[in-house]
């Protein structure tokens, strides 16, 4: 996907978040079924956190410290930041050197792709906690964050051990197009879903193993589906 798409839906994601982010207090201390612990107040902050840590590493292109979130009032504290972190993402080149966790080549352009998966798998989190029904996504931007996901974090959690190797390869297919293989070897089962369930399961926001069709070695399917595949 070019930068202007990835802008465009995290400007999009932004504009929703606000919304649910003014909500009265006592949604705002709902629960996120994603997220043991959180409240969708505590959600905000984790947002206003990642949006200050992304902006100053974009700005300064090196890896910076995260700044915590207030105890009080993290809502409003989210929504004071977006327009800085907002300015930042439209005004970066994405083709500037650039610290972050992807593979090279290290450019400011994972950020905005990075972001805006971020801020939609937690627009999907603010929605279940307000009792919304999940947003829609283009079906471009869900394959490239299954992408994501399979060719980027997946093999990240295996190198870092927060998943086991599979030791064989398992297939996952979105119907009708791509196909990504976690695991190295012969490939002994597949997971088929569309590309809303999967994005979303690959995330932990749906339940994959309900929702998709597996083949091949079930047993290895789920364990890879839990993984986890993505932080």
């Amino acid at each position: 996907m070019l930068p202007d798409r990835y802008l465009a839906e995290l400007t999009h994601s932004l504009e929703l978040l606000e919304v649910l982010a003014r909500q009265p207090q006592s949604t705002l201390e709902s629960p996120v079924p994603a997220c043991p612990g959180w409240t969708l107040n505590e959600l905000c902050g984790h947002l206003g956190s990642i949006e200050r840590w992304a902006a100053a590493v974009v700005r300064s292109g090196e890896q910076v410290q995260a700044a915590a979130p207030p105890k009080e009032n993290a809502a409003a504290w989210f929504l004071d930041g977006i327009p800085q972190f907002l300015a930042t993402m439209t005004s970066l080149n994405p083709a500037a050197p650039c610290w972050n966790f992807g593979p090279p080549p290290r450019t400011a352009g994972f950020w905005l792709r990075r972001q805006a998966h971020e801020h939609a798998i937690h627009l999907v989190d603010a929605h279940q906690a307000s009792g919304l029904p999940d947003p829609e996504f283009a079906e471009d931007f869900l394959v490239d964050g299954i992408d994501e996901a399979l060719a980027m974090f997946a093999p990240r959690q295996i190198r870092l051990e927060r998943m086991a190797d599979p030791g064989r390869a398992v297939a996952f297919r979105v119907h009708g197009g791509t196909t990504w293989i976690v695991g190295a070897g012969e490939i002994v089962a597949s997971v088929a879903a569309v590309p809303q369930e999967m994005y979303l399961g690959l995330w932990g926001r749906s339940s994959l193993p309900d929702q998709a069709v597996i083949d091949g070695d079930t047993d290895l399917a789920l364990r890879v589906i839990h993984g986890p595949l993505t932080p």
